[in-house]
């Protein structure tokens, strides 16, 4: 069958959807659960004959949202709060893998403009992380500390504040998101270029490794979360510049609360990071190298796992039902 007699043939079906999806046509738990048999099977049929087409990525996003309209009108009561991080966040992560896709090469990219950039231009370090830092910093790697800036102040302060001033960076990356994308990636550019260029001063220094054992601790989470964040902002701006066939105030709204949900997600391992800043990272300097390379390693592997081998996971066990 030609894909445009698919579309005519199915047209009025899908939109019957699109209404039980905007609660604009009441449909119980049951109809709701026959619904989302027959998208699937739609869908199945778009992807053996039309893989690279729109339609692939319309019935894809349909059949994610009729899932989280069964899910909201169970009968059963669950842990609300287990299955928005288990089964919601997942299928909103592979159904918008392509944006996470685009800030990882994004973060990659910028983060090595910051290198080149340090490498190249002595004063860049400078601009970027401010005289006062780069000073002590200084003074700190002739001490034969150079992650002592992380034991300044107590262990409860240190968590509270980092924590605070994460969270609040990683708002910033997603709410600007709603100028069209522009403003998530003016606040990732910052950050990325700081980390850069922050790097290869240790590099320049020679006490790379003493700066990775120490930083990586936390910012295996840190990072990454602002990586995933900035993706939701993206996911927001998308909603607005990209409608496709809903109206753009529709896109807005769906755009809005599923990179809110995203957004969100990450506060677990905000939160984590803060707490491996504030009690464990000040301590990286007399660690054994085997216990912060497993914390590195280890802290990197539950964050990776999550939003990226996981969502695969859960979208190949809801297809197979």
């Amino acid at each position: 069958m030609r894909e445009v007699a698919f579309i005519k043939q199915n047209k009025e079906k899908w939109l019957e959807f699109e209404l039980a999806i905007f609660g604009k046509a009441k449909k119980n738990p049951d109809e709701l659960a026959n619904l989302y048999i027959q998208m699937m099977n739609d869908l199945s049929y778009a992807q053996t004959y039309y893989p690279k087409s729109k339609t692939v990525v319309y019935l894809n996003h349909l059949a994610s949202q009729i899932y989280q309209k069964i899910y909201k009108t169970k009968r059963t009561e669950k842990n609300r709060f287990l299955e928005f991080f288990k089964t919601e966040v997942p299928l909103l992560l592979y159904e918008y893998r392509r944006y996470l896709l685009y800030a990882f090469i994004l973060f990659f990219v910028t983060v090595a403009m910051g290198v080149v950039s340090a490498r190249y231009d002595q004063n860049f370090v400078r601009l970027i992380l401010g005289d006062n830092y780069v000073n002590m910093t200084l003074d700190n790697i002739k001490k034969g500390n150079p992650m002592a800036v992380y034991g300044s102040g107590s262990n409860w302060g240190s968590f509270i504040g980092i924590t605070l001033n994460n969270l609040y960076v990683g708002a910033r990356c997603y709410i600007y998101g709603i100028f069209g994308g522009l403003g998530t990636f003016y606040i990732f550019l910052q950050n990325s270029l700081m980390l850069g260029s922050f790097q290869y001063f240790f590099y320049d220094q020679g006490v790379f490794w003493k700066s990775v054992r120490g930083i990586w601790i936390h910012g295996s989470m840190e990072i990454f979360a602002i990586v995933i964040e900035s993706a939701a902002g993206f996911i927001l701006g998308a909603s607005i510049l990209f409608p496709k066939t809903f109206s753009r105030l529709n896109s807005l709204k769906i755009g809005f609360k599923n990179s809110f949900k995203i957004f969100l997600s990450t506060f677990p391992f905000t939160i984590s990071a803060g707490f491996l800043e504030g009690f464990i990272t000040r301590y990286s300097i007399d660690m054994p190298n085997w216990l912060s390379s497993f914390i590195i390693l280890f802290t990197l592997g539950i964050i990776s796992f999550y939003y990226l081998v996981y969502p695969f996971i859960v979208h190949k066990k809801i297809t197979s039902l």
